[in-house]
């Protein structure tokens, strides 16, 4: 068993965002993204993979496939691989994300920012 303290995860700074790997098992990755208001995530895809989001503090907007949705805290969402997807923290409060990559589509992904 590993066990980690979430809170040592949230870290912020200020010129861009961040994003700290809690577990790497196989083709699986899981990891947290931190934002100041205002920084935001580039529009992506994970071709072949399962995304799934939990909001765990603040709130901001999430692009899929060019359709804006606001998310807050405490939210889950589920993404497919396929879908472009963005984040902005529009919100006035930092944003915490939780994370999960059902099956890693390259190494670049497991590597903290």
């Amino acid at each position: 068993m590993q066990k980690l303290i979430l809170s040592e995860a949230i870290q912020y700074q200020e010129d861009r965002f961040t994003k700290r790997i809690l577990f790497q098992e196989g083709e699986s990755v899981l990891f947290v993204l931190n934002f100041l208001p205002g920084q935001q995530l580039p529009t992506h895809t994970h071709p072949g993979t399962d995304v799934y989001i939990l909001v765990l503090d603040g709130n901001g907007t999430v692009t899929v496939d060019g359709v804006d949705n606001e998310i807050i805290k405490g939210e889950v969402i589920h993404i497919c691989g396929e879908e472009a997807f963005a984040f902005h923290n529009s919100g006035e409060i930092p944003a915490s994300l939780h994370v999960v990559l059902c099956k890693i589509p390259d190494a670049a992904y497991t590597c903290n920012l």
